[in-house]
Formats: C-alpha cells, sequence, structure tokens
C-alpha cells in the first residue's frame, strides 16, 4: 500500500535581513513547515553600498544577507517591491502628519498597511497558512478567539506597534521568537550557524538613517504653517518657520531667547493658528486624553468603562487608566499624570501582559477635578 505524502504547511515570513526575521524563519523551519521568506523593497536606499554597521535597513546588504539564511534553512526567497506602498501609506502619512504638527510613529502604518495587509493578500497568492514576522510579541489562541501579548523580554516588546491587528489577521500571523529575550535570539542564530548572528540592531526610523528628520521632511512638504511661539497666557514670546518642526515634550531647538532660569518645553500646538505654546515641564503633565480608529482586538468594544493599563509611546511605561468606549473612538482617565500626551502617537491598552486594543492620540483633554464616574456623560470632541 502506497504511503500518504502529506503536504507541508507554508509559512511566508517577512525577512528584512536582520537576526530577529531571520530567526524566525529559522525557528518555522525547524517546526517542519514549508518557509517562504520575503523581503520587501521599501524605498530606494541613497547609498547602496551602506556598510554593516547601518542602523537602517533595507541595503542590498541587507536583501543579500536575508537570501544566505533562507540558502542555510532550505527556504525559498523572493525580493518584493513595495516602493509605492510604501511611499503612500507610510512616507506620505509620515510627512502629511508633521504637516498637521504631529508627531506620528511609522511603524505603525508599515505594519498595518503593508505587512499585514498587502503582505497577507501577497501570502495568499503563494497558497501560504500562515505569516511570520520577527516581532518581539505573542499569540495564542483559545476556542477560536486569539490574543495579542506582549513580549516575554520587556526590553524587547514591541506589542505596541501591533495594537491595529484583527482577528482575522491573527488567526493567520505567527511571531515565533516573541517567547525569547534577545540574547537567546542571537544564541539560536549562533547554534544554526546564522551569519547575521552579530548583526546590529536597525534603530532610526528605517528611511531616515541618519535621524535628520527635519532634513527629510522639508523638500516634502506641501505647506509651512508658520506662526507664533506663545507662554501660557498667550505673551508672544517669538516666530518660527512652521509647525512640522516642534512636537510636544520638545525642549531643545526652540528659537527664543528663554529669560527664565527653568527649562521651556513644547505644550500644545495649533495646526489651524500656527501657534506653539511652551511652559515649563508641569505643563507636559496630563489626566485624560481622546484617541480616534480605536481597534479592540476582540473585535468588540465594551460596553462599560474598563480599567486597564495604557501606553502613549513606544519606550514608554504602562499607567493604571480608565478606558471608556465611544462610537468615534475612546476617552482616557489616567489614575497618575503622565508626561507629553502627543497627538499622532499611539496609546495602547493593556490587562497584565495582554494588548486589548489601542489607537491614535488626537488630543489631550483638561483635567477633571474629581476622579471620572462610571455614570459620567460622554464627552464631546
Amino acid at each position: 500500500m502506497a504511503q500518504v505524502q502529506y503536504k507541508k504547511k507554508r509559512a511566508v515570513v517577512a525577512m528584512s535581513g536582520g537576526v530577529d526575521s531571520s530567526v524566525a524563519a529559522a525557528l518555522l523551519a525547524q517546526d517542519g513547515y514549508d518557509v517562504v521568506g520575503v523581503t520587501m523593497r521599501l524605498f530606494n536606499a541613497p547609498n547602496e553600498k551602506v556598510a554593516r554597521l547601518n542602523k537602517s535597513c533595507c541595503s542590498l546588504e541587507d536583501v543579500e544577507d536575508a537570501r544566505a539564511v533562507c540558502r542555510k534553512i532550505g527556504a525559498k526567497h523572493y525580493f518584493l517591491n513595495f516602493e509605492e506602498e510604501f511611499q503612500k501609506h507610510v512616507i506620505d502619512y509620515f510627512v502629511g502628519e508633521y504637516e498637521r504638527g504631529r508627531t506620528p510613529h511609522p511603524c505603525l502604518a508599515c505594519n498595518d498597511r503593508l505587512k499585514f495587509d498587502f503582505l497577507i493578500r501577497r501570502a495568499e497568492l503563494m497558497d501560504a497558512d500562515v505569516v511570520a514576522t520577527g516581532h518581539y510579541a505573542r499569540i495564542k489562541e483559545r476556542n477560536g478567539q486569539y490574543s495579542l501579548l506582549a513580549g516575554t523580554d520587556p526590553q524587547k516588546d514591541q506589542s505596541y506597534v501591533l495594537y491595529t491587528l484583527n482577528q482575522q489577521q491573527l488567526s493567520k500571523l505567527a511571531l515565533p521568537i516573541g517567547d525569547y529575550s534577545k540574547d537567546q535570539i542571537r544564541e539560536v542564530a549562533r547554534e544554526l550557524g546564522l551569519s547575521i548572528a552579530d548583526k546590529p540592531d536597525s534603530q532610526d526610523i528605517c528611511f531616515i538613517p541618519d535621524g535628520d528628520y527635519n532634513r527629510f521632511i522639508e523638500p516634502r512638504l506641501k505647506t509651512k504653517v508658520h506662526g507664533d511661539i506663545i507662554d501660557a497666557d498667550g505673551k508672544v514670546l517669538g516666530v518660527h518657520e512652521g509647525i512640522h518642526g516642534f512636537t510636544i515634550g520638545q525642549r531643545k531647538g526652540i528659537p527664543i531667547l528663554n529669560s527664565t532660569p527653568r527649562p521651556m518645553y513644547v505644550t500644545n500646538i495649533n495646526a489651524e493658528s500656527g501657534q506653539v505654546t511652551i511652559g515649563p515641564a508641569e505643563n507636559l503633565m496630563k489626566t485624560r486624553l481622546y484617541a480616534s480608529g480605536v481597534n479592540w482586538i476582540s473585535g468588540s468594544a465594551p460596553v462599560e468603562p474598563i480599567h486597564a493599563e495604557a501606553r502613549i509611546r513606544y519606550n514608554g511605561k504602562n499607567t493604571s487608566a480608565k478606558i471608556r468606549a465611544l462610537s468615534s473612538g475612546a476617552e482616557i482617565e489616567f489614575e497618575q499624570p503622565v508626561r507629553a500626551i502627543t497627538p499622532g502617537q499611539a496609546v495602547v491598552f493593556y490587562q497584565d501582559d495582554v494588548v486589548i486594543g489601542g489607537g491614535l492620540i488626537e488630543t489631550s483633554l483638561p483635567n477633571l477635578a474629581t476622579p471620572i464616574s462610571e455614570e459620567s456623560s460622554t464627552i464631546t470632541v
């Protein structure tokens, strides 16, 4: 009797050429998957002869590193051009947000639209059973319901940038390295003989490797919103050449002569008037915010206000908060003031290590004299 041949499950792995995505691919290959590595060309790097110590990504060397790993683990490798999508959904969005006086996190847009939208659709054409990335986060399934959890290594956890995932996407996604620390991942790479085991991590924004945001943004602006620099009382302290050059919490580079002994920070940016307000550090401390575009991982918003923890920046700390879902987003009130609530950044909600949702910060709200109650009426934003 002929032996039945079972087809291997296929995993399409987004591979940047770095150690994290390389080990993710290798672990899946070890688990018996037919691995297909995909490196996405996102933009035309200004200098293709990028040194190995470069802190960006997307160089030709990165592509070759991904191919070398695929050869090592016996996987196919494809190089897909996503430049048009990246320009529209990441770079144009990034510049447009600064143009509006906001501070975007481009990794959110890249993950949401490219890796977990376009790439999943491409993977379906490759007859893939699962799409995988090298993010430090975890996925758990119980009775057909999927949960997103923080990575076990708090220093590397990347769950903050994954809050946009929905149940359908989570059902098709694998995050193989979420249970490991960075040191463990490098050790696995050495044990497997991968050449990228000691390759430096990518840092900064991948398409701005020198970290000079203004030099990148300036020539791409459609409009510049000029205006006054004022204090909390409305007194004009100076003028500026565009709100795109500021972010909430900024201290350096404010074009005024500070006549006080205390440091001054950007506390508000008005995109309509062009006014940039500055003040002392305590003016940055807020307890409430409104977020739009909120995604609830479970697929449904809570009917009543919930107690959870919220994080307002990638490397920030979680702070206890009360969260009320609104038809257009959510209102968040923190138990303790948080510093520099910044429009354009994400606020992500956690219960223990489980991500329950998140959205984009639109504005801070006036602090309440008394704590918000369960029966409080919905605010108008």
